[in-house]
């Protein structure tokens, strides 16, 4: 089922889940036409399980009959489930190790989704391990697959705040280790998909938004819970997740050797204290405001996403009151702050 039609509200973790793997029409026509079996490479983190899902319903809906394989290094026991109930395999283990990366299936469409932010600032090592080494081990096994590998807005660095956002022809300007080590997967895909002939598409997104998780909930919690809100990143970019996964999949269509690059994010340019404000009036709090905007922030322009795909389904003024009601019904939260406000590079 296509969603045509939004929600009110979203009431719980089951309608969630079913929102966030229904396919676009984009999606949709593309996977129909992108044969041979799929591989999720990190599918048990945030975003992996709503793209496997997203996937195996749009075969379901075309009549395709492909293999859907997620991989990871660990999947709880409730994400196993689910994939699993969806016809939808599930493989655990070390990327790194070369023997579990050898015995993984020879696919012709693999997405990338493996990698480290938080906690970079603490373990540098394995952030470029996983970030920038495993990229040039995942090029060389799928040596004749089509990959779509997520990468980040980050590479970009700050733009100002007038400027409409970063391009995909923009020179990069990475600041701190994180986006430092994601330019090197960049580079790394770079190369392999010149030398090797390997059709890739690097998908730079920011920011992911659902309801238990991005900068959006960010927000909304820090209001909630009468927290400080540092104005000095006053603007963001943020995009409904469902429509992320949806212009990754579609992404398989445009994967090219060089490599094609990709933003995604939403057509919005959300200030922070505006945001903030709205979600005052429905929590019923007033927001706590330190600093001022700075001239510049991490911004991005999707535009060539859109031409190729259509702009997301779901806008940021419908995420709003979502997240708004979640919170106010005490459902879940992730846990993991994006700290979008960070502006260092230190996560």
């Amino acid at each position: 089922m296509i969603l045509s039609l939004l929600p009110d509200t979203i009431d719980d973790v089951d309608q969630l889940d079913d929102l966030l793997s229904q396919p676009t029409e984009a999606a949709l026509d593309v996977l129909s036409r992108i044969e041979g079996d799929l591989i999720v490479l990190g599918a048990g983190g945030k975003m992996g399980p709503s793209l496997a899902q997203m996937a195996r319903r749009a075969d379901e809906t075309t009549g395709l009959k492909r293999t859907i394989l997620g991989v990871d290094r660990y999947f709880s026991p409730e994400t196993r489930q689910k994939l699993e109930a969806r016809h939808i395999k599930t493989l655990q283990g070390d990327l790194l190790d070369p023997a579990f990366l050898e015995f993984l299936p020879e696919v012709p469409n693999v997405v990338f989704m493996a990698g480290m932010k938080f906690g970079s600032s603490g373990n540098q090592s394995l952030t470029w391990a996983l970030n920038a080494y495993l990229p040039s081990l995942v090029c060389r096994k799928f040596r004749t697959a089509r990959i779509v590998a997520f990468s980040t807005g980050n590479v970009y660095g700050l733009t100002p705040v007038d400027g409409g956002g970063s391009v995909e022809t923009d020179p990069p300007n990475p600041c701190g280790e994180y986006a430092m080590s994601c330019l090197g997967r960049e580079r790394m895909f770079e190369y392999f998909s010149e030398t090797l002939d390997l059709p890739v598409a690097l998908i730079r997104l920011n920011y992911a938004v659902e309801m238990r998780y991005g900068v959006l909930v960010d927000l909304a919690q820090k209001v909630h819970q009468e927290e400080e809100i540092d104005l000095t990143m006053g603007y963001v970019n943020v995009i409904w997740q469902g429509d992320a996964l949806a212009a990754v999949l579609c992404a398989l269509d445009v994967a090219a050797s060089p490599a094609r690059f990709l933003n995604v994010t939403g057509p919005e340019r959300l200030r922070v204290r505006d945001v903030a404000r709205q979600f005052g009036r429905l929590l019923g709090k007033t927001p706590r405001f330190v600093g001022a905007e700075a001239p510049e922030a991490l911004l991005n322009n999707a535009a060539e996403s859109y031409r190729l795909y259509g702009k997301p389904r779901v806008s940021a003024e419908q995420m709003i009151p979502w997240i708004a009601h979640w919170i106010n019904r005490g459902q879940p939260s992730l846990g993991k702050p994006t700290h979008y406000e960070v502006r260092n590079g230190v996560f």
